[in-house]
């Protein structure tokens, strides 16, 4: 198995409860991180080594992540297993995995590449590279059957994982946070790109919302790798109002009233928690020009490409400045009808992602294990 960074570690934790069911004493190794491992999962290299994102900064890595590849792909190669799974990362697992499919060893990929979004040239190389895909949004498996790729749709994991309905006076006691004033969390990512690039700006943020309303309390969940950057980045700006958190983004999003949020998986965590957010990203200029040309549809927040529509603003590179962010989050603060019907559509989304997701994954993978 493959999972890069911390959404695949997740994505891949909860996968793995199926597979353990299904096989107690299956040998589950390759790349990932620590709720894999903390099932037994022998990780040759910790799943942050892929946790690179735009063209760019891709580049800076190139020769660490295609070493990486090259080396496990000699090992599979060696010693074949019985099955690869690719969970996410495609730039670096679909590579891989249609070279063990060349081979004769069953691959399958969780999560479908986003071809619906942008890229839709993949499909290609998902037919050469991938036996079987595991889809966590129902539509997709329609559109990889039209390509003539095998697909299961599993639901997504989080909806298993995030309750339907939240105590946010619970979360707010666990964080000490006071349970009368209201709570902004700020999650600007968790990879080293979107820190540079994002973290300052949330600091900035948050100092001009307190100004307009200073009862509002600030948390900000960091990775424990990323602690002391963004504590001094936190320092430098003067956002001493920011509690930062030593992981905790769901107890976060259970708590807060709004959260400003970089794009990615963390938007349908904060939809699946119910509640109104802001999708802000600022990445490498460069590598924004070529991924924005890319691109099929109007949105890039995961609640947004689900509702087709814009049920919740986006801030995209020069457009995500601090006055434009925090006005966003005020508009949030001071429309509580608003943010009500959105939770009610927020509950509809999440009723449609749930699935018995270990079981549904380990089942399909059943059927490409050779006895």
């Amino acid at each position: 198995m493959v999972a890069g960074e911390t959404s695949g570690d997740l994505l891949a934790g909860l996968m793995m409860q199926g597979i353990r069911a299904q096989w107690p004493d299956a040998n589950l190794y390759g790349i990932g991180g620590p709720r894999m491992q903390a099932q037994g999962f022998h990780a040759l290299w910790p799943s942050e080594k892929l946790a690179v994102r735009g063209y760019v900064e891709v580049l800076r890595h190139y020769r660490e992540i295609v070493g990486i590849r090259n080396q496990l792909k000699a090992q599979l190669l060696a010693k074949p297993p019985q099955v690869f799974v690719g969970v996410d990362a495609p730039d670096f697992n679909l590579d891989l995995e249609r070279d063990l499919k060349q081979a004769g060893i069953p691959t399958v990929h969780f999560v479908c590449p986003s071809i619906w979004a942008w890229r839709a040239e993949r499909i290609e190389k998902i037919k050469q590279s991938v036996d079987h895909v595991l889809c966590i949004f129902p539509f997709e498996t329609q559109l990889l059957h039209q390509h003539g790729v095998a697909a299961t749709y599993v639901g997504h994991p989080l909806a298993q994982a995030i309750p339907m309905h939240v105590d946010m006076l619970k979360a707010r006691r666990e964080l000490n946070l006071d349970p009368e004033r209201p709570v902004v969390a700020l999650l600007p990512g968790s990879r080293e790109s979107e820190i540079t690039y994002l973290a300052e700006r949330f600091f900035l943020t948050a100092q001009l919302l307190a100004q307009q309303q200073p009862q509002l309390q600030f948390v900000l969940p960091a990775m424990p790798s990323m602690m002391a950057r963004i504590e001094n980045l936190r320092d430098q700006v003067g956002a001493s109002q920011v509690q930062i958190l030593k992981g905790q983004s769901h107890a976060a999003l259970a708590a807060c009233d709004v959260t400003l949020i970089a794009s990615g998986t963390a938007t349908l965590e904060a939809a699946l928690f119910k509640k109104p957010m802001v999708i802000a990203y600022n990445m490498n200029w460069l590598s924004w020009q070529m991924m924005k040309r890319k691109k099929l549809q109007p949105w890039v927040g995961l609640p947004n490409i689900l509702a087709q529509e814009f049920c919740v603003p986006e801030l995209l590179q020069e457009q995500a400045t601090p006055i434009n962010m925090s006005n966003a989050v005020l508009d949030w603060l001071r429309s509580p009808e608003k943010a009500q019907a959105l939770a009610r559509r927020f509950e509809t989304l999440h009723a449609s992602l749930l699935r018995d997701t270990p079981t549904l994954a380990a089942h399909a993978i059943q059927t490409l294990v050779k006895a």
